[in-house]
């Protein structure tokens, strides 16, 4: 079951990210993911499938 994502919200990824962060902001919803890290400010872009096997919780 799909769970529910909105821009703006603040997940907390499984894995950290190279720069040791774990926080993530949404800025993009739909079939793929974009996330930028609160730490370094890096962006990404997941398929959903991926990103909802990565998240560990929203904040």
């Amino acid at each position: 079951m799909p769970k529910d994502y909105s821009v703006g919200d603040r997940v907390e990824f499984k894995k950290t990210h190279p720069c040791g962060g774990k926080t993530w902001e949404i800025l993009r919803v739909g079939m793929d993911f974009k996330a930028k890290c609160e730490t370094c400010e890096r962006v990404i872009m997941l398929a959903r499938n991926k990103f909802e096997k990565s998240v560990k919780k929203k904040l």
